[in-house]
This record gives structure tokens, C-alpha cells and sequence, in this order.
């Protein structure tokens, strides 16, 4: 058996909603899978350096295999990622969903797609990148005593994602150490509301809120003292049109949410004031990627020979 699965990258927060909303963009991990092998081990060859994304994949896999109470199948997998690592864009995300739908997949489907969330939350600790990899679009997904909930949160109108892309790399665990253990009550306010307002300016078609919707006091203004660049790049994507612009997840990317007429004016002011501060990247268009991830048998001549 042959196929290959392709992962979505996401954009987690989207501002104020801070580990609970997400993004899917037009970037993707694609896993190409052949089960069998020698030795009876999955194993990842080949590929670019994912920086630990092929343990996640692995992980992901074994954990599928666990959760079905059979051993990890034996298999050869083989990453192609356009998602940049260590950036903001749920790069381990997308890992560890795509291990997780091949190991379901080689095993039958004994795992429904609410088990993989559940499964992938467990691991990542909190379901924003997870879920918009696994079901596309805008995601809101949060932990409850019965479970992981998770709902799509319907776009109502068409947006295009834009995005400065730093070189630098920017680590999870050095963006969370950096947060407070606790937030001032205005702080916890201001974005309670501004979450509300996010979910609202979405689903009605009301983008020119998203400006406000997406403003941030629990994470984006400690973060920024790891990228000074952030709050810079935020305003040019403002003032060339954006309806809003944040940290792209624990950064250091920052993601700007426009109208598809404004996409390319943005695109080039990130460039511009990138240029000015001498700071190395790239800025992308992106669409939303409002399929999920997608599972596709390989043909006789598409498969790896």
C-alpha cells in the first residue's frame, strides 16, 4: 500500500485568541507512505531537516498505534515540507497530524478524526495548530472536562494571508518562557473581549474590526522583546490596507489579514520596512487553506520508485 498525506500549515492565536484559535494557510507538509519494509520499524528517510519534525512524525504514528492497542506498522516515510521551521506556522503541527492520519490510515480508520484531536492536543499540549491542520479554515479549539471541543469558524467573505517570514528562528520553548506567570485583570479582559469581537468581525463579514479584534495583551507584547521587528511590521501592514495583523503563533512570522485587492500593497510594505531594519526574510501571499489535511492513494505513476 501506497499514499501520501499533505498537512496544512496554521497560524495560531490570530492575536487575542490565544491558544485556542487558528488559521490553516496555503503551505504544506506532504508524507509519502509505503507500508512494509525491512525490520518491522516505521522509519522517516529522506526529506529536509524538519528540526525533530520527523520524530513527530514518528511519534504521532506510534501514538495512533497505541491508541488502536496494536504495535506501530511497519512502514517508509518520506517528508517534503514547504512549511519554514521554527517560524510561527505550526511546522510540528502538521508533523505531528500527518503521523498520526498515516498510522490511522495503515491500521484501517480505527481511529475516528475527533480520537486524532484528542490525540494531537495531548501531545502539543493545547489544540489551535492541531485542529486547523486536521480540518482547515479558522479554528477554535479548546480542553473541557469531557474532552477536547473543537468547531470551525465559518469566514464570511473572502481574506488573503500575508506574511513576513523572518531567517531567524524562533523556539516554542524560549516564547513561552517569556510569558508571565499570571496577567493584570484588565489584561485578561481586554482580550476576553477582543476574542468575542474576533469570533464576531469572522463570522459576519465585519473585517473592519479585525484591526481591534486582533490587538493582544497576553502573549504578543512580552514576545516582542525576543522580535523587536514585530510591532514595526505590524504597522506597515496597516497602513498599507490590512484589516489586522499579529505574531504568527510564538513567532517570529507576523500574519496580516487582508482584502484580496490589498493583499500585494502589504505584501510590499512588510518587504519595505523589513528592508529598512535590515532584517532577512520573506514576505508571502498566502489563501486560507480551508480543506484540512487530505489523504491520497498513490497511482502506479505518481508513486516513488
Amino acid at each position: 500500500m501506497r499514499f501520501s498525506v499533505r498537512v496544512p500549515a496554521s497560524s495560531a492565536n490570530l492575536g487575542s485568541g490565544f491558544d485556542t484559535l487558528a488559521i490553516a494557510l496555503g503551505l504544506y507538509l506532504t508524507l509519502e507512505i509505503e507500508a512494509g519494509g525491512d525490520g518491522g520499524e516505521p522509519r522517516v528517510v529522506g526529506g529536509p531537516d524538519l528540526r525533530g519534525g520527523a520524530d513527530l512524525v514518528l511519534a504521532g504514528l506510534r501514538v495512533a498505534a497505541a491508541a488502536a492497542g496494536v504495535e506501530p506498522p511497519a512502514c517508509t516515510l518520506h517528508a517534503i515540507s514547504e512549511i519554514p521551521v521554527a517560524r510561527g506556522l505550526g511546522s510540528s503541527a502538521a508533523a505531528l497530524v500527518a503521523g498520526l492520519v498515516a498510522g490511522n490510515h495503515l491500521l484501517g480508520e480505527p481511529l475516528a478524526p475527533t480520537a486524532l484531536l484528542e490525540l494531537a492536543t495531548t501531545i502539543e499540549g493545547h489544540g489551535d495548530n492541531v485542529s486547523a491542520s486536521l480540518f482547515g479554515g479558522v479554528t477554535l479549539a479548546l480542553t473541557t472536562e469531557a474532552g477536547v471541543l473543537c468547531r470551525q469558524v465559518e469566514v464570511a467573505g473572502e481574506l488573503h494571508a500575508v506574511l513576513f517570514i523572518p531567517d531567524e528562528l524562533g523556539l516554542t520553548a524560549e516564547a513561552r518562557a517569556v510569558l508571565p506567570p499570571a496577567v493584570p485583570r484588565g489584561d485578561a479582559v481586554a482580550n476576553l473581549a477582543r476574542t468575542g469581537l474576533l469570533v464576531l468581525a469572522l463570522t459576519s463579514g465585519a473585517f473592519d474590526l479585525l484591526g481591534e479584534a486582533m490587538a493582544d495583551r497576553l502573549h504578543q507584547p512580552y514576545r516582542a522583546a525576543l522580535f523587536p521587528a514585530v510591532d514595526p511590521l505590524i504597522a506597515a501592514a496597516r497602513e498599507a490596507g490590512a484589516y489586522g495583523a499579529c505574531l504568527s503563533g510564538a513567532g517570529p512570522s507576523v500574519l496580516a489579514l487582508t482584502a484580496p485587492q490589498c493583499a500585494r500593497a502589504v505584501r510590499d510594505n512588510l518587504e519595505a520596512v523589513a528592508a529598512r531594519r535590515d532584517l532577512p526574510g520573506e514576505a508571502m501571499l498566502l489563501d486560507i487553506a480551508h480543506e484540512g489535511v487530505t489523504l491520497t492513494a498513490a497511482t502506479a505513476s505518481s508513486a516513488r520508485g
